[in-house]
């Protein structure tokens, strides 16, 4: 049903980050924004009102997730990248059935609902569980089906089979199509590139996002980077780019390589948790920035960051990007917030969510400023009302969160599953791999 929530300060995350004093978000029976603004400018709205105390901001967008992952959490916790997946992770998740992954899926969803993130794109196996997962729970995933070339998985086997579901269903279904899909090749380094070629003729027919690791640490490429220069030349002479692009960590990049990124509109998906525990460097955040290239932050997976925390990654990524330059300018509160809310969905090539605007679906996160993060609430200055809400609140003030403008996050629960049994069907998985 149509609704108006109104609060004392919105963010609808506009290019210049603006903060709206007494705003109110209109959206209607359809579950979109018709007018985000002004209490005071607002149009006749015939619907019931939701007064909201403090902060309303669009839901994040998570723009790089394997969040069944929450079931692997701790695994291999002190290895560098290569060897946690040789000796951790991949051993663990043969291991995991469809069942396994679904329950892990809904755990993620509910731990990101509770950090404000409305929006995941994942990579990860058996997508038909995690569509199903997701919509019980009621966010919203992009869900770039895992392609990898290995004993016992066939890419070829399962590119027909992402052919033929959205050929099938669409890019999106779902209520408020809250499901996407789209192709997940893993990475140069686990694909042979006759399989990458394919992946992005089949993308682009379909109008399809393809989503990718690349260059996320030196020791995982050292025989592309030999044949071709770098992963991101290496696609571009295979003709993966040029479509919708979305690169995961983008860590190890020359100057040449970011000059490919933006030539070709790739986004990035930034996740500088996952890429400072395992020790795979930190991303030229300031140069991709200034080069033009859209991005978004990530979490990764619960195993290696080890959380879903976006909110915690964007202070993070600032704190990073500043000492990484020296310049602490480098990047402002309401820069990060905008890496996890428009950026991602930028990153994501995405005009429907990641903002509160007319058009866009309604996916809204309610933070509460009771807390000692506020100390005035929501009365003082734009700029430190950006700065308590990215470098001191964080995720624990996330009160309520609506998705396509139905309520799936009710004073810090969801509304939508039984926590206990999520939590119950997750523990279970655990500690059988255990």
């Amino acid at each position: 049903m149509a609704l108006r929530l109104r609060a004392p300060a919105v963010l609808p995350c506009d290019p210049a980050c603006t903060v709206i004093r007494d705003g109110v978000i209109d959206v209607d029976d359809a579950g979109r924004i018709v007018h985000c603004g002004p209490f005071a400018d607002a149009p006749p709205f015939d619907a019931p009102v939701r007064e909201c105390t403090g902060i309303l901001l669009p839901g994040l967008v998570n723009a790089h997730a394997h969040s069944p992952m929450t079931v692997l959490r701790g695994l291999g916790g002190d290895l560098p990248l290569m060897r946690w997946l040789h000796e951790a992770i991949w051993p663990a998740e043969a291991r995991l059935s469809d069942v396994d992954i679904a329950a892990g899926m809904r755990l993620g969803a509910v731990e990101m609902l509770r950090a404000g993130v409305t929006t995941s794109v994942e990579m990860y196996f058996h997508p038909e569980r995690l569509a199903e997962a997701v919509l019980e729970v009621g966010t919203r995933a992009v869900l770039a089906s895992a392609l990898i070339d290995a004993p016992g998985w066939d890419w070829r086997r399962m590119l027909a089979e992402i052919n033929s579901w959205i050929d099938a269903d669409g890019l999106r279904s779902g209520p408020g199509e809250r499901i996407e899909l789209a192709y997940g090749p893993h990475s140069a380094y686990t694909l042979p590139p006759e399989a990458l070629t394919r992946v992005a003729e089949a993308a682009r027919e379909r109008g399809a996002l393809v989503h990718t690791h690349v260059a996320e640490s030196l020791g995982e490429d050292t025989a592309q980077r030999a044949e071709y220069g770098s992963v991101p030349l290496m696609l571009e002479r295979l003709g993966v780019l040029g479509g919708r692009v979305l690169a995961a960590h983008a860590v190890q990049m020359s100057d040449e390589d970011i000059a490919v990124f933006a030539r070709h509109g790739v986004g990035v998906a930034h996740c500088p948790a996952s890429n400072a525990k395992l020790a795979s460097g930190i991303a030229r955040l300031a140069d991709l920035r200034r080069s033009g290239v859209h991005i978004g932050l990530g979490t990764d997976g619960p195993a290696s960051n080890d959380a879903l925390d976006l909110l915690a990654d964007a202070r993070l990524a600032a704190m990073l990007a500043r000492l990484s330059t020296q310049d602490s300018t480098a990047l402002t509160a309401s820069g990060a917030l905008l890496l996890a809310t428009r950026g991602g969905a930028e990153a994501a090539s995405r005009e429907d969510i990641g903002a509160l605007e007319p058009g866009r679906w309604a996916d809204v996160v309610h933070v509460d400023v009771d807390d000692l993060a506020f100390p005035a609430g929501v009365d003082v200055p734009d700029d430190q009302l950006l700065a308590n809400l990215v470098w001191s609140a964080g995720s624990r003030t996330v009160r309520d969160v609506w998705v396509a403008g139905e309520q799936v996050l009710s004073d810090g629960e969801p509304s939508t599953v039984d926590i206990a049994k999520v939590r119950a069907e997750a523990r279970a998985v655990t500690r059988r791999l255990a």
